[in-house]
């Protein structure tokens, strides 16, 4: 069974910033794709950002140039270094992995960001 270990989540002032991370529980290059997705109350889940195994990376239009996924070869893990929050960044983020037809979810962690 595959385990998605998120941490970095917490609560930050509007214009500050913070660092998810995302370590699965085998090597990362296994999967095909790995990102970041976003809940926030009342809204459905959105991608956040992506990366796949070639490094190609997608943003959503929302953060495109605040965002950034990376992979830290060292650590496992797949980042997500978030500069500039905005109130409407406030959402549960969901790290995913995906491999061949089979989908993978952490478990969340929370980002807060006050106005």
């Amino acid at each position: 069974q595959v385990l998605l270990t998120e941490s970095g989540g917490g609560l930050v002032q509007a214009g500050g910033s913070l660092r998810l991370s995302c370590a699965p529980s085998e090597n990362m290059y296994n999967f095909n794709e790995m990102g970041w997705y976003r809940q926030a109350p009342g809204r459905e889940r959105e991608l956040v950002a992506r990366i796949s195994v070639g490094g190609r990376t997608n943003y959503a239009d929302s953060v495109k140039g605040r965002f950034t996924i990376s992979r830290d070869n060292a650590q496992n893990s797949v980042n997500l270094h978030m500069d500039n929050l905005q109130a409407e960044d406030t959402a549960i983020y969901y790290c995913r992995a995906t491999s061949l037809a089979r989908i993978y979810w952490g478990q969340g962690t929370q980002v807060t960001v006050s106005s």
